[in-house]
């Protein structure tokens, strides 16, 4: 008999996950899935972490629930302290909710006050990149670049600049060099801050490394000091949306400290609960939380589950697993033993047109021809059928189509976990490489 359940689609039915065991998933039919992309690079440690079940299992023996109208808990305290003291310069306060999309929601919503709190009521518009991604509420689906998500809820959607990505595979000239590129698209921010006024731009949102629209596309050296640069001189917050791409996921807790810059904000999901919870974070800098605290003393925001004690002691337990196993460390090695193996099974492959990423956040971009860079039919819908080929192969991967422009080009994310042995490595590139090439001879 057909369940209730409606889910992400109409068509089809899906295996029952029915256990989990390190990096791998079982299905009520017994049936082994290697979690090469960590779901969406949400399961950081795997599927059946002792500490992080133990620490649950306290909370929940303890409080599970408190609304934060009336109290704060323990663990919330405990996250908030914990993340400031490891975020980047000037990051002081923290504001815990419940997912990736709530977090830039409240970014969002936070930008605007603080600058009405501040006597500068004109700052409202938004400037964020094409092939971006920032979330499903409508205020983070307004602020992404990505036009196929965008298209049939456009009427909805407040209205936001898009400046072009730093996606050095398609936008370099030949001629020019990293550093060069980075620093000619972070002037397009510029340019497009003084073309809509700088008195009406209230903040500029970008993923350091972009994940589900692009394929973990890295800022090119420079690009995000310029942003930062840019943003400075006119005024505007600079949020950085790390909800893919951080918590270690490119072997820093926070990605944005590998390009040596510190934002007026940051967003964090994903591995923060490494799937054990769901919870998210919105980062802040000081002076904004003190203009909010000498003004109306309130931030016209909220949602009943936001600062969850389950939630949060999940994630200080997943925390502790980062810090105490150093895993940051293992990402570092590990991704670059996955970068490796990449080279060596898809580096030549006809249809392999880059292969990029930092940390165990890898990007395989996808092409019909590797010397012009001509993408796939997107009728051929070459993402599907890679998902489908991986899937029956046992290879849980995130294939997406629409890399370049919303509608043309394939690319496959991975973002397994954190603990991945070399064995399981090879297992995944093994598994990966044999479902594209099913998936290209279909």
């Amino acid at each position: 008999m057909p369940g209730h359940i409606f889910g992400r689609s109409t068509r089809g039915s899906l295996p029952i996950a029915a256990a989990g065991e390190g990096c791998y998933i079982l299905d009520a039919e017994g049936r082994r899935y290697l979690d090469g992309s960590g779901g969406a690079a949400v399961s950081c440690l795997g599927h059946s972490n002792e500490a992080v079940r133990a620490a649950l299992h306290d909370q929940l023996d303890r409080l599970a629930f408190a609304h934060t109208g009336f109290f704060t808990s323990e663990p919330a305290e405990r996250l908030a302290d914990r993340l400031a003291a490891a975020a980047p310069e000037g990051i002081e306060r923290v504001y815990l909710v419940s997912g990736g999309s709530e977090a830039v929601e409240a970014a969002l919503k936070l930008a605007r006050q603080y600058f009405m709190e501040v006597g500068q009521p004109g700052r409202h518009r938004v400037i964020a990149r094409r092939q971006s991604y920032h979330g499903n509420t409508l205020g983070a689906l307004a602020a992404g670049g990505n036009e196929w998500r965008r298209a049939q809820f456009a009427p909805l959607l407040v209205e936001t600049s898009h400046v072009s990505p730093c996606y050095e595979y398609r936008g370099r000239a030949e001629d020019e060099s990293l550093e060069a590129y980075g620093l000619r698209v972070a002037d397009e921010l510029d340019a497009e801050i003084r073309r809509l006024g700088p008195e009406t731009v209230m903040a500029f949102v970008a993923e350091p490394v972009v994940g589900a629209t692009a394929g973990a596309v890295p800022a090119v050296p420079g690009y995000l000091k310029r942003i930062r640069e840019i943003c400075d001189r006119h005024g505007v917050l600079l949020i950085l949306d790390e909800v893919m791409c951080g918590m270690g996921r490119t072997g820093h807790l926070f990605a944005c400290a590998e390009d040596g810059v510190a934002p007026d904000m940051i967003t964090i999901a994903k591995g923060l609960g490494a799937g054990y919870q769901p919870i998210g974070a919105l980062l802040v800098q000081g002076r904004i939380y003190d203009a909010i605290a000498a003004g109306s003393g309130f931030f016209q925001h909220g949602h009943t589950y936001m600062g969850h004690a389950m939630a949060a002691a999940a994630a200080n337990a997943v925390l502790d697993e980062i810090e105490g196993r150093d895993l940051l460390s293992a990402v570092r090695r590990q991704g670059a033993r996955l970068e490796a193996l990449l080279h060596e099974r898809l580096g030549q492959h006809p249809h392999v047109g880059d292969i990029r990423g930092r940390g165990l956040f890898r990007g395989i971009e996808l092409v019909a021809d590797r010397e012009t860079k001509e993408p796939f039919d997107p009728a051929r819908k070459l993402h599907a059928r890679i998902k489908a080929e991986a899937f029956a192969g046992g290879l849980i991967c995130y294939p997406m189509g629409g890399t370049l422009d919303g509608v043309r080009g394939d690319h496959i994310l991975l973002a397994p976990p954190f603990i991945i042995s070399d064995t399981e490595l090879e297992e995944l590139v093994d598994k990966l490489s044999g479902a594209l090439d099913r998936a290209l001879a279909a």
